[in-house]
C-alpha cells in the first residue's frame, strides 16, 4: 500500500496528522505500507527569509488574540497524541521551500518519513527556524545524511522547480488544506482524522489486492 501525505513541515494538523496515521497503521500492522511525503506550500509567496511570526499571524487571522485561539485548540488537540506544541517558542515563520528539498533529498537514502519527523519536531517543538540552512543540515545529520552533499543540493537551484510544481499539482488535483493522504493513488482522505477514518481505505485496497489474485 503506498500512501502520499500532502503536507508542509509549518502546519501543526500535518504534525498531527502524522502521529494518527501511524496509530492507524500500527492498528493494521498486517499491512505493508510505504509512504511519500509530497510538497504543499501553505505560503507559497512566503519571502526567501521568512517573516517575523508576530506579523504573519496578524495577517493571517487579522489579530494575535485570534491566533492565540486558534493555536490553543491545536494545542490541546495536539497534547491528546503526545505533541507538546511550543508555539510560543516560534519567532519567525519561513519559507518551506528548502524543508521540502530536503524530505525529497531524503527520499533518495529512504529515511523521508525521519526526516519530515524531524522537520516537525525542530519547528513545533523547539521554535527553530527550518527555513535557515544549518538547521536543516542539522536535521539531515541527525537522520544519518552527509551534510556536505545536502549543503551542496540546497546551495544549487535543484529540485526548486520540482517542489513548486509539486505544489501546483496537489492545487490541481482539488487539494486546498493539508495533510492530505492518497493511499494507492486512488482513495483520499483531507485532515488530520482520527484512526478510525482510514480504516475503510485500507479495507478498500486489502479487498482489491484480493480480487487480484483470484
Amino acid at each position: 500500500m503506498q500512501i502520499d501525505v500532502f503536507s508542509d513541515p509549518i502546519c501543526p494538523w500535518c504534525f498531527i496528522g502524522k502521529r494518527r496515521l501511524e496509530r492507524a497503521l500500527a492498528a493494521r500492522p498486517s499491512i505493508p505500507s510505504t509512504i511519500n511525503w509530497r510538497a504543499f506550500q501553505l505560503n507559497p509567496a512566503m519571502p526567501a527569509a521568512g517573516m517575523d511570526r508576530g506579523a504573519y499571524l496578524t495577517t493571517k487571522f487579522g489579530s494575535a488574540t485570534e491566533a492565540d485561539r486558534l493555536y490553543r485548540h491545536i494545542g490541546q488537540v495536539g497534547a491528546l497524541e503526545g505533541i507538546g506544541f511550543r508555539f510560543d517558542a516560534i519567532t519567525v515563520t519561513p519559507s518551506t521551500v528548502d524543508a521540502h528539498r530536503l524530505i525529497r533529498f531524503a527520499g533518495l537514502h529512504d529515511c523521508q518519513d525521519a526526516v519530515a519527523e524531524n522537520l516537525f519536531s525542530a519547528y513545533f517543538l523547539r521554535g527553530l527556524d527550518i527555513g535557515e540552512r544549518a538547521i536543516l543540515l542539522e536535521i539531515g545529520e541527525d537522520v544519518g545524511l552527509d551534510t556536505d552533499l545536502i549543503d551542496r543540493y540546497l546551495s544549487s537551484t535543484e529540485d526548486v522547480e520540482a517542489v513548486r510544481n509539486e505544489d501546483m499539482h496537489a492545487r490541481q488535483i482539488g487539494i486546498e488544506g493539508v495533510p492530505c493522504f492518497i493511499v494507492n493513488r486512488r482513495y483520499a482522505l483531507s485532515g488530520a482524522q482520527e484512526p478510525e477514518a482510514f480504516f475503510s481505505l485500507f479495507d478498500m485496497v486489502q479487498e482489491e489486492a484480493r480480487q487480484a489474485t483470484l
